[in-house]
């Protein structure tokens, strides 16, 4: 079963979650930050991961992200297949030794152009996507490779956008899965952004036929690495 964790109500699986519906995946939404149990690791064939608006460190008003933190040591060491997207990326560097650094210089906002290194072209999460393509970006924090892990993907504000640990434990900074509504809520988010939302609106709709397709694409490509589709 391909389990989904949401860390924050304003923060869903967009068309991610849609995708998969249609695909006819089996899958199950689990929402910590409501109470809701955590599976068993011998239940997950795979796991996705989300954002959220809190950090890594702030266990102490969020207590869900240290039981999440001990459920995807036990997914990654099982090996089993991973993607963690913004925060869900972030924890999976702080679970592996990486240091977050929480409001660092390669925040990001809007919608961005990535580029893989050397070896994300020839990774399997990225197989078919340009050396250059379109993401959408919502943060301020962000993770440091850890030790064993490979680079897959940089831009220019933020060095660190993708990277892999084993053969199939994913993290990105940014997010492949929002849609224009998620974008349109979290630019109401905070005073500094909310002025700039119908600025954030054109760009993500200029950008999003490009943006959808290699959005869909990474999704694809995550599970056939995890064998579900």
């Amino acid at each position: 079963m391909l389990f989904i964790i949401q860390n924050d109500p304003e923060v869903p699986a967009g068309t991610y979650g849609a995708y998969i519906e249609d695909r006819g995946i089996p899958c199950s939404l689990v929402r910590p930050y409501l109470g809701e149990p955590l599976p068993s690791p011998d239940q997950v064939s795979a796991a996705i991961v989300l954002g959220g608006a809190m950090g890594v460190h702030e266990i102490d008003k969020h207590p869900f992200l240290g039981d999440l933190k001990r459920f995807i040591r036990e997914t990654v060491n099982r090996k089993t297949p991973f993607f963690g997207i913004c925060l869900g990326g972030q924890l999976l560097a702080d679970v592996l030794g990486a240091q977050v650094i929480a409001g660092s210089p390669c925040g990001e906002k809007g919608t961005l152009d990535v580029q893989l290194t050397e070896t994300g072209k020839h990774d399997p999460l990225f197989n078919g996507i340009a050396q250059s393509f379109v993401t959408f970006q919502w943060h301020n924090d962000s993770f440091e490779i850890p030790e064993g892990g490979l680079l897959l993907a940089s831009s220019q504000a933020c060095p660190n956008q993708a990277f892999r640990f084993g053969n199939n434990a994913y993290a990105t900074q940014f997010h492949p899965e929002v849609n224009r509504t998620i974008v349109e809520i979290w630019a109401k988010w905070t005073e500094e952004t909310a002025p700039h939302l119908e600025s954030y609106l054109r760009e993500f709709d200029l950008a999003s036929p490009l943006y959808e397709k290699a959005s869909r694409k990474i999704l694809a490509n995550f599970l056939a690495i995890a064998k579900l589709a």
